[in-house]
């Protein structure tokens, strides 16, 4: 099988979508028998341990050098420490749909930062897919009286998540210039594993010890581990590797609704128009936001494809 072949990386990408998408819902199911940081903990340490095996068996474990010591402790400062923590306490707020459609703004936000940050230009497209998104997101949370549908503080836990992916691609920006994606996600798992276990030992331990999963919840957090935090950011590298950032990142949009889908069959999730109606405004404001990217890769391949010939 040719590994550039167009079909297999949409499949790819299909397959990395889907398993993001079903995040949220293994993790609603993990969080009614552990808390959080015990979640996020055993999530972390099952994903390296595979992730350690698979680069090591293929020798693409890439040594990191002492100068960039600070830079992995930061970026894994910011995730998985703090995105983590605003995601798993978020989702025992909120829906698995909503707290997907929160997240799903991070392409959308993230413009915003990049420009002061890292001195990117933001288009107008960029603009109009905030406001969009954003109308979205209250269209999904706040009912017509004014009045929250979804637990405030759950939404600003989400959205902690959100902001903590901005200093996250300032540090990883740096990093991604000496090692490739898969070395970085092994290491951030190790530092966010050390980072973790101080909480855990002070927060979840002693519960830790009396509490019974049932064999759904322990499936569930294998699953999260396996293809949530290891298979679907392999597949994902690979997919960028092929077709770009900007390509790969119209598929982000399906999350939302392969979480919504799936929260349906298995969390008996209730729907209502105006979540439908949200979703499907914040996830045309993130396609809106990312189509400017697609159409100037468009007209610099068409370029150089007449050039060619």
């Amino acid at each position: 099988m040719k590994y550039d072949n167009k079909y297999f990386i949409f499949t790819l990408a299909l397959f990395s979508m889907i398993f993001w998408g079903m995040s949220f819902v293994w993790t609603k199911i993990v969080l009614e028998f552990y808390n959080p940081i015990t979640t996020i903990l055993l999530r972390l340490i099952i994903s390296f341990v595979i992730l350690w095996i698979v680069l090591k068996l293929a020798g693409k474990l890439q040594p990191i050098s002492k100068k960039h010591y600070k830079l992995f402790f930061l970026s894994a400062l910011f995730e998985p420490l703090l995105y983590f923590l605003g995601e798993n306490f978020g989702l025992r707020e909120v829906s698995s749909t909503v707290a997907s459609v929160i997240i799903a703004t991070i392409p959308v936000i993230t413009p915003i930062f990049a420009t002061f940050l890292l001195k990117e230009k933001i288009t107008k497209f960029n603009i109009i897919g905030i406001f969009i998104s954003f109308f979205g997101v209250l269209v999904m949370v706040i009912d017509k009286n004014l009045n929250f549908t979804a637990s405030p503080k759950g939404i600003a836990l989400l959205f902690l998540a959100v902001f903590s992916t901005i200093g996250y691609a300032v540090t990883i920006k740096k990093l991604s210039a000496s090692y490739q994606s898969a070395t970085i996600i092994t290491y951030q798992n190790i530092i966010g594993i050390i980072y973790f276990l101080p909480l855990f030992f002070i927060f979840d331990f002693k519960e830790f010890l009396h509490i019974r999963p049932s064999f759904n919840a322990i499936a569930s957090l294998v699953q999260l581990a396996v293809f949530a935090s290891s298979l679907a950011f392999i597949c994902y590298i690979h997919v960028v590797s092929k077709i770009g950032v900007s390509r790969a990142n119209i598929f982000t949009n399906l999350i939302p609704i392969v979480t919504a889908i799936f929260s349906f069959f298995l969390l008996d999730e209730k729907f209502y128009f105006a979540k439908v109606l949200g979703m499907i405004i914040v996830i045309s404001g993130v396609f809106l936001s990312q189509i400017d990217k697609i159409i100037t890769k468009y007209n610099h391949a068409k370029s150089l494809k007449t050039k060619s010939n």
